[in-house]
């Protein structure tokens, strides 16, 4: 038996339980699409061109990733 270093609980096997793993994946790939959706997107060079809801998403997107870098 083990403690699981994810959520900090008991685990049966001497592993990580599966679905936090997979749960930490999931909210990895998340953060990472969150950081490069404008560069995806090619939208940080010509945001001129964009409708009043996307430069609405961008911004909120731009808000929740400085207060998580300064977290």
């Amino acid at each position: 038996m083990k403690i699981c270093n994810i959520c900090h609980k008991i685990s049966a096997t001497d592993k990580d339980h599966t679905d936090c793993i997979q749960k930490r994946s999931i909210e990895t790939e998340d953060q990472d699409f969150k950081n490069s959706i404008a560069e995806k997107l090619n939208l940080s060079k010509n945001n001129q061109d964009l409708g009043v809801e996307v430069k609405a998403i961008l911004e909120h997107l731009t808000r929740e990733k400085e207060q998580e870098d300064a977290s």
